[in-house]
């Protein structure tokens, strides 16, 4: 592959809903510029995009995959993302380093919340975009509804380029509606000129008409002369399509078919044409040597910086680390430095990836994307330099994951095997996440959605041949007691020689604060207990609390005091004190009039207006209490609070409630005491698991 200048590079990323087009149209694209013999198939599973296994079963994206693409004299890397909400991660990734988006819409499923989704991460990161409706060889398929309905969402902005010309009801070709010429398909995207068909005149006319609209609201002067009646010339619309749609104030509506690669060089052209190379955007980071603002701005001729936005972690293959290089030029004999971790990485060879296909270069100029082979350190949003100049660039943002799974090993002595696998999985993927939590005896891996996780356990059995099982999660509950109860605990045991003996009588009480385990103190007098026994007892308190006589869970709230007791000078012994503290424990815990706290979380449920009062419903039924809303951006922050136990599955359950628009996100606030219908559920829950484990 040729080294390209910046100007000569696109970064453009694929957005869209699941399964609207976005790997087929970068498969047709790669077969329009000779990239490929034959075009591939994503339900034959052989696309460049979906070299993933788990990609080809389910016969959608997973991962996010850079294909560079030769236009003319241009490279345009498209990053083809996954439409599916459980991979937002992937899409954050691309968008943290693309300069422009190409939002795709099949025609056949119109305007879908994946769409509207894909426009506000445009908004977000400030990207100018396009749309490019696809799926017009499809009987019914409507490019007019679709132009209606994105102008009905975003108004004056949305200018059709096309108008679609049919035969026989079949997609043969479109009329240009910036040139108001007649184009005729010949060999996929290749094209003739023809007749503007008297058929196409009404929707034609309309389509005009918003260009003009979209064109004359760019400039005073150009909304003064369209008011007037006067007609804008030909040079006069491409120099205001050209400014304004890289600053995201026209989005160009373009179409074809990319099964059957039709309208892809047009897409090509625009690209090209519209879009900017990144010599026009801006981009800062810090030395951190001086402490100074470094302004990168994708400049070749200054000291050599990039940032890492994704790693790909490949039983096979190895490890790659994807960037893009932010300023000066990277060379395979350039010293490599990792900011972040403050050590040198060694540079073999440089690569431009496409899909899976590893393309050998010999210099990466600024703007562009490539890949490193095996970099033993770096990870995702690691900043790489050299040491003269050390610059550092933010860390790339990606979504909390907030929903989770409980699982352990199938095979006891797979342990490593597991932690070894997920460790490569949460590398490729900063929306994974493995929680020890020792407290309740579990291990949670944290995903964005239910089938991420899915994809995630499936993966460790494809890829590393490990095997999990999935349970349901151990919800942290903690115990304590409501009222003050006086017990005594004693440890005798006499067989042979000396014995033990051990004698305390303690004080229950609540503490009044649950943020402590416990509060130990002690009030003996003429000695009953000798005090080098008093730590023997705080150490029965501490392995009590651990887990309580109710349910197993961890005690909070709980004061001790030692008042009064009794020893042998001969048989007590600190481990006698230690057990007679737990006997104590155990049975002043139970007398106490124990209950189950459940753990309390600050929701905050982010939808548009109409779905307000369903998700309101659903929140009552889970014994949420909804504390208030606030606007936020067009739609309704919902805040909560709702016990933690009752969130299992709520992404899956908000989604469909909500048509895939709702959002959520919690942290937590408090411990409160558990109805005692959950309560009882969970002791019975909690028996049955120790039986089914022992």
């Amino acid at each position: 592959m040729n080294v390209y200048g910046s100007e000569k590079i696109r970064n453009v990323v694929l957005l869209g809903h699941g399964s609207c087009g976005k790997t087929t149209l970068v498969e047709a694209m790669a077969y329009s510029t000779g990239i490929l013999k034959r075009q591939g198939k994503v339900e034959e599973g052989n696309t460049i995009s979906d070299y993933d296994k788990e990609e080809q079963k389910r016969l959608f994206s997973i991962s996010t995959t850079v294909v560079p693409i030769e236009y003319e004299d241009t490279k345009i890397n498209f990053l083809d993302t996954p439409g599916y909400f459980d991979f937002i991660g992937e899409v954050e990734e691309a968008l943290a380093v693309a300069d422009a988006a190409v939002i795709v819409v099949s025609a056949k499923s119109g305007v879908e919340v994946g769409t509207i989704k894909a426009w506000e991460f445009c908004e977000k990161y400030n990207l100018p975009r396009m749309f490019f409706v696809t799926d017009m060889d499809v009987d019914n398929a409507s490019f007019r509804e679709v132009v209606e309905n994105l102008s009905e969402l975003y108004g004056k902005k949305i200018a059709p380029f096309h108008v679609p010309i049919r035969e026989n009801e079949k997609f043969v070709g479109f009329v240009n509606v910036v040139k108001m010429a007649g184009r005729r398909f010949t060999t996929g995207s290749n094209y003739e000129e023809c007749e503007i068909p008297d058929y196409t005149m009404e929707n034609l006319s309309k389509f005009r008409e918003t260009l003009l609209e979209s064109v004359a609201e760019t400039s005073e002067e150009l909304l003064d002369k369209y008011f007037s009646g006067e007609e804008f010339t030909q040079q006069e619309i491409s120099q205001a399509l050209r400014a304004n749609v890289i600053d995201g104030s026209v989005v160009p509506v373009l179409m074809g078919s990319g099964l059957n690669a039709q309208g892809t060089t047009m897409l090509l052209q625009a690209i090209v044409k519209y879009f900017p190379d990144p010599t026009k955007l801006t981009i800062s980071g810090k030395n951190v040597k001086t402490g100074e603002s470094f302004e990168g701005n994708y400049d070749s001729s200054k000291p050599f910086s990039a940032r890492v936005f994704k790693t790909i972690v490949d039983p096979f293959i190895g490890k790659f680390s994807l960037f893009k290089v932010c300023s000066g030029v990277l060379k395979t004999n350039t010293p490599l430095y990792n900011v972040n971790k403050d050590i040198e990485e060694k540079v073999n060879k440089l690569y431009i990836l496409r899909g899976k296909e590893q393309i050998e270069v010999n210099e990466i100029h600024a703007g562009d994307i490539g890949a490193l082979a095996k970099l033993s350190e770096t990870a995702t949003g690691d900043s790489l330099a050299t040491k003269a100049d050390p610059i550092e660039y933010d860390p790339i943002e990606v979504s909390e994951p907030y929903t989770y799974i409980r699982y352990r090993t199938k095979n006891k002595g797979d342990d490593d095997k597991v932690s070894q696998a997920l460790a490569k999985l949460t590398d490729e993927d900063l929306t994974l996440k493995v929680v020890n939590d020792k407290e309740n005896r579990q291990t949670l891996l944290y995903g964005i959605g239910d089938q991420h996780l899915d994809v995630a356990v499936s993966k460790l059995l494809s890829k590393y041949k490990v095997d999990v099982e999935v349970l349901k999660p151990r919800v942290p509950y903690r115990e304590t007691i409501r009222k003050k109860v006086s017990v005594r605990g004693k440890h005798k045991k006499q067989s042979g020689g000396h014995g033990q003996y051990g004698d305390v009588l303690m004080e229950f009480e609540p503490s009044g604060d649950l943020e402590k385990e416990y509060i130990f103190e002690e009030k003996i007098f003429g000695g009953a207990v000798p005090k080098n026994y008093f730590p023997a007892v705080e150490k029965g308190l501490q392995e009590s609390v651990l887990k309580g006589p109710l349910a197993g869970y961890p005690v909070v709230g709980i004061k001790a005091t030692l008042v009064d007791g009794s020893y042998h000078p001969v048989d007590s012994s600190e481990m006698a004190f230690k057990l007679a503290t737990i006997l104590a424990f155990k049975q002043g815990f139970m007398e106490a009039s124990p209950v189950l706290l459940e753990p309390i979380v600050s929701l905050k449920v982010l939808v548009p207006d109409k779905f307000t009062g369903d998700v309101m419903g659903d929140l009552n039924k889970r014994r949420g209490r909804v504390l208030g809303m606030n606007p936020v951006d067009g739609k309704q922050e919902i805040l909560a609070d709702i016990p933690l136990a009752e969130l299992h599955g709520y992404s899956t359950d908000l989604r469909s409630m909500t048509g895939g628009f709702g959002e959520f996100s919690y942290e937590f606030a408090r411990y409160e005491q558990a109805p005692s219908d959950v309560q009882q559920k969970v002791i019975e829950e909690n028996i049955k698991e120790e039986q089914s484990e022992s």
